[in-house]
C-alpha cells in the first residue's frame, strides 16, 4: 500500500445519471404495460342468441358440401356465360375440389401432385377428376377437356367424399 491509512469515499454520480436511469426504468415499465394491454384477448361481445341445438359434425359436412357445390355451379355458369375460357374453368374447378378435400379431411390436396394423392390412397373420384379432366386441360397443349364434364366430376367428388 501507499503507507497511508486514509480511506477515500467512492465517487458519487451526478443527478443527471440518476434521472436518466429513472427515465429508462419508466420507459421499460410503460413498454411492458403496453405489450400486456395490446396482447390480451379481447372481451367477447355478449349478444343474446336464441338457444339452438349444437351443430353436429354431419351438419358441418352438409354445409361445407353445399358451399362447394355452389362454387362449382358458379364456375360452370361463368364458363357458359363466356367469362372463363375452358382452361381457366378447369383450373378453378381443380382448385375448388382440392380446397374442399383440404377443408373436409385435412389432406393438403391443394399442394400435392397427382402422384402424391395416389400414394396417399385418396378417394378414387378425386384421382379420376384430376387425372382425366384437370391435368390434361391445365398442363397439356392440346385442346382442354370440356369444363362441363369437369364440373360434373367435381360434383361427384364433393358429394361422394368420405
Amino acid at each position: 500500500m501507499s503507507g497511508t491509512d486514509e480511506l477515500y469515499p467512492p465517487a458519487q454520480y451526478g443527478w443527471g445519471w440518476i434521472l436518466l436511469a429513472i427515465g429508462v426504468l419508466v420507459l421499460l415499465a410503460a413498454a411492458a404495460w403496453l405489450v400486456v394491454v395490446l396482447t390480451r384477448p379481447r372481451r367477447a361481445v355478449a349478444f343474446t342468441a336464441p338457444a339452438a341445438a349444437p351443430m353436429l359434425a354431419a351438419d358441418v359436412a352438409t354445409v361445407l358440401r353445399q358451399e362447394y357445390l355452389g362454387t362449382i355451379a358458379q364456375i360452370e355458369a361463368d364458363y357458359r356465360a363466356g367469362l372463363l375460357d375452358a382452361r381457366r374453368a378447369n383450373l378453378d374447378l381443380s382448385r375448388t375440389v382440392r380446397g374442399f378435400v383440404n377443408e373436409y379431411s385435412g389432406i393438403e390436396a391443394p399442394v400435392l401432385a397427382l402422384d402424391d394423392l395416389v400414394r396417399l390412397g385418396v378417394h378414387p373420384a378425386l384421382i379420376d377428376a384430376i387425372g382425366r379432366n384437370y391435368y390434361p386441360s391445365i398442363f397439356r397443349r392440346t385442346a382442354p377437356v370440356d369444363p362441363l364434364v369437369g364440373a360434373e366430376a367435381a360434383r361427384t367428388v364433393v358429394t361422394t367424399w368420405y
